[in-house]
């Protein structure tokens, strides 16, 4: 009898201690397995936020107007390109001619020159002809009465001319008198003169029908001022024309065919009346 009781003490007493045991375990375990959603539940709005917020799926808040097809996309942006020219099919013609003269005759001159002459007498040169480019400039800042900008273009000859040795160096932009061009087409925009048709002119590119006027008039003054004789010795030497010609495309950055486009007649179009626009308007 005293086994037995001494069983059924150390039975009842044992069973108490393996259930705490696994009580503690099983609270463990529940603890752990609560935290997983808890944690989920942390990170998931983050997710939800990005995938609303149209960073991660940027087209998915889009609406697209279903009366509009891609022509008549098409067709509006090309009519915000839109630019008066009466002339176009004329004008397209100049330009395709343009772009071949330029690729077969222009820029194999240019490399040419490029590549025989150094670097400090392309400089010298081109300083020379934007020295006398400034003769007009100035003309035409006066005829805008452009008071400050024609004290600084003023400045820059006088330097230029002086201790720039007849333009052939720079000072006056390191001495903080930048450049400044002003042409008589800009100078009929400020009176009021409208731009007229669009034209594409034979090697000289963008242009119209003020403007032309304008290279005109600005040609005509260069000659009779005759600044540092060069017009006078430029009508006995043609050559003169021919390298002022080559290094006016050296110091132009544009190439055509350099937007890849099948619109880049109507993109250069309209960027030259903004430009332009916006130049009148300084």
């Amino acid at each position: 009898m005293a086994a037995i009781a001494a069983t059924s003490i150390t039975a009842s007493t044992a069973t108490p201690c393996w259930s705490s045991s696994v009580v503690k375990r099983l609270l463990i375990t529940a603890l752990l397995l609560s935290a997983v959603p808890a944690f989920a539940d942390e990170t998931a709005p983050a997710a939800s936020a990005l995938d609303t917020d149209g960073f991660t799926e940027p087209l998915k808040e889009l609406k697209f107007n279903p009366g509009l097809d891609q022509r008549e996309f098409e067709r509006a942006t090309l009519d915000a390109l839109e630019v008066y020219d009466p002339m176009e099919s004329w004008n397209r013609r100049v330009y395709h001619f343009n772009y071949r003269f330029d690729q077969w005759v222009f820029l194999p001159v240019v490399n040419g020159y490029r590549y025989i002459t150094p670097q400090f007498v392309r400089s010298g040169v081109s300083n020379f002809f934007s020295n006398l480019g400034d003769v007009p400039n100035l003309l035409n800042s006066l005829l805008q009465f452009k008071g400050k900008r024609s004290l600084d273009i003023t400045a820059r000859l006088l330097v230029n001319t002086t201790i720039g040795v007849f333009g052939l160096w720079d000072p006056a932009t390191m001495m903080g008198v930048p450049k400044q061009n002003e042409d008589f087409g800009q100078t009929l925009g400020v009176w009021g003169v409208p731009s007229g048709p669009y034209v594409v002119l034979p090697i000289l590119g963008p242009s119209n029908l003020r403007d032309t006027g304008g290279l005109v008039v600005d040609y005509g003054a260069e000659n009779q001022i005759n600044f540092l004789n060069v017009a006078e010795v430029s009508s006995d030497h043609p050559e003169i024309w021919v390298l002022r010609a080559v290094d006016k495309r050296y110091t132009t950055n544009f190439r055509y065919g350099q937007m890849n486009s099948p619109f880049e007649y109507e993109k250069v179009r309209y960027v030259y009346t903004e430009s332009r626009k916006l130049q009148i308007a300084e």
